[in-house]
């Protein structure tokens, strides 16, 4: 409190006696710059929550179909986090389901074809959980089957899953910076389980097939 009054009155003086007005507005300056830099630090640390992109999913063991955000990190941005809501329809069961996905995926190369906009991704990794939500799944084994029936839970999968990309840069950039298509091939703790237990089973045989497009935004 004292400090404060005592360069208060300092700056006071320095204006009264002309000459020293700079002096003056160079405390005022490192106030202001200071507050500015806090209020940059916060502001940087909100613009990480903002999604970075949109994906749109096709299969994965995921649901049919997902839609989901999310965002892009690491020196070369080879990292990502993405977060999906996926749809199954009925088919052969009751209902229809809702599910939910956090995927972590990871892009190790990026390989520019020479003087175009076109940016290949040979070799991508992802591992993801997803869940299924309806009274069909469950964790723990109802009532109605013997204790330990089912060995995993029904309603949650731990996936992985090998892919390839390739980027399209858009110039002008519009809403987006670049639009990229890809496909996976995954599999899931249940299917590896049944391979290992099943001998009528083949390695392709718990492999599936996904397709997707990402929307890199601004």
């Amino acid at each position: 409190m004292r400090w404060s009054i005592f360069r208060y009155v300092l700056i006071f003086i320095c204006l009264e006696g002309g000459g020293n007005a700079a002096f003056a507005q160079s405390l005022n300056k490192g106030k202001i710059s200071k507050h500015e830099k806090l209020q940059e630090k916060y502001q940087s640390r909100w613009n990480r929550l903002v999604p970075r992109y949109n994906k749109f999913q096709f299969a994965g063991g995921m649901g049919l179909f997902s839609l989901g955000v999310g965002w892009d990190y690491g020196k070369k941005k080879q990292w990502e986090t993405d977060i999906f809501l996926g749809y199954l329809p009925k088919f052969d069961g009751k209902e229809h389901h809702i599910t939910i996905t956090l995927k972590e995926n990871y892009i190790p190369w990026k390989l520019r074809i020479k003087n175009s906009r076109w940016v290949g991704e040979p070799f991508t990794v992802s591992l993801y959980i997803n869940k299924i939500f309806g009274e069909e799944f469950w964790t723990r084994d109802p009532d109605k089957y013997p204790d330990k029936y089912y060995n995993v839970a029904t309603n949650l999968r731990f996936n992985i899953a090998f892919g390839q990309r390739l980027r399209f840069d858009l110039k002008p950039k519009l809403l987006t910076d670049h639009i990229t298509l890809f496909y996976e091939v995954g599999t899931n703790d249940l299917y590896i389980i049944s391979y290992f237990t099943n001998k009528y089973l083949h390695l392709t045989d718990i492999f599936s097939l996904s397709l997707g497009i990402k929307f890199q935004f601004l």
